[in-house]
Parts: C-alpha cells; sequence; structure tokens
C-alpha cells in the first residue's frame, strides 16, 4: 500500500502519517531525510530518535541517494519527508543535481518493492506565491514532479488542513 500525505508547514501532515503507520503491525521503519549539519541538529535527531523508539520505530537516516538504502526487512515504512529528501539531492555535492527527480522517483520505487507500506509526507509548497528568489523554482519544479508521480502511483492520496486530512484518492485504509 502506497500513501502520500502532502501538507503545508505546521499542518498536522507528519502527526496524521504517522498516526497511519501506528496502525499498522510491526516492523515499523522511520526514514529520516534531514542532514545533519552541526550539534544542534544531532541533538534533534536523537530526541526525534528516542520518541519514535517509544513508538516502536527502527529509525533509518537516509539524507540522499534513497536507491541505495537497504531496509532491514519488509514493514511498513515513513518517509519524513520529500521537501528535505528533494533539497538535498538538489544542493548537495554528492546529490543528483539536475537529475534528483529521476533520482528521488527511482529510490521510492527501490523502497516501495522492499516493504508492504510505504508512508510518504511531502511539503504542500505552491500555495505561498509564484516569485521566488534564486533558484527556488528549479527545488518547486523537482518536487512537483516527485509529488506528481508519485501520486499517480499512490493507493492513497490525502492533504492534510489544520490537521484534518483530505482525501483526493483511496482512503484510510492500511
Amino acid at each position: 500500500m502506497l500513501t502520500l500525505v502532502l501538507g503545508g508547514a505546521a499542518s498536522g501532515k507528519s502527526a496524521y502519517a504517522e498516526s497511519l503507520v501506528l496502525k499498522t503491525g510491526l516492523p515499523r521503519y522511520y526514514l529520516a531525510t534531514m542532514q545533519v549539519w552541526d550539534a544542534e541538529c544531532a541533538a534533534r535527531v536523537e530526541k526525534h530518535r528516542k520518541m519514535r523508539a517509544q513508538k516502536q520505530f527502527e529509525t533509518l537516516e537516509c539524507p540522499l541517494h534513497l536507491d541505495r538504502l537497504p531496509l532491514p526487512g519488509r514493514g511498513t515504512v515513513l518517509l519524513e519527508d520529500l521537501g528535505n529528501l528533494v533539497a538535498n539531492e538538489l544542493y548537495s555535492p554528492g546529490g543528483a543535481g539536475k537529475h534528483t527527480a529521476e533520482a528521488v522517483l527511482a529510490g521510492l520505487e527501490r523502497l516501495a518493492a522492499g516493504c508492504d507500506n510505504l508512508i510518504v509526507v511531502s511539503n504542500e509548497v505552491f500555495s505561498g506565491g509564484a516569485d521566488y528568489a534564486g533558484d527556488t523554482d528549479q527545488y518547486l519544479l523537482a518536487l512537483a514532479q516527485v509529488n506528481n508521480a508519485f501520486a499517480a502511483r499512490a493507493d492513497n492520496v490525502c492533504r492534510v488542513v489544520c490537521g484534518l486530512p483530505v482525501y483526493y484518492k483511496g482512503g484510510e485504509k492500511l
């Protein structure tokens, strides 16, 4: 089962996606995509690992190259989040650069083939305006390509608004 959960900043999308995962059996994998840049980031990652461990998640870190990630076993994977992963691939020296959308989609395909349920959290970044500085348009385009392609393949697609899921495809079933 493939599920895409979209939402704006502080919409409740992550909490909703996590609630879906908690309805599934074990094993549960939390696939974190944040890059650790400094001690503050490392402390945040450790805090989140402890919180997730209480919910029986095994945390896997994957800020780049999703297509190379070995899953320890089948089960349910929560990928948090596509916005970070796309930015990492696009802007990191070792990332996919102009091939970001293709690389992330290939990683999602490989991940989906290796688990029972894949729940992906992504950002809705297209309602904040239309005039962006620098190469932000390149990021928005890559994220849109990934969101659109994954949504087309997903069994369930919802947008979380004020903590409430609105389904555009499928429904809340795992």
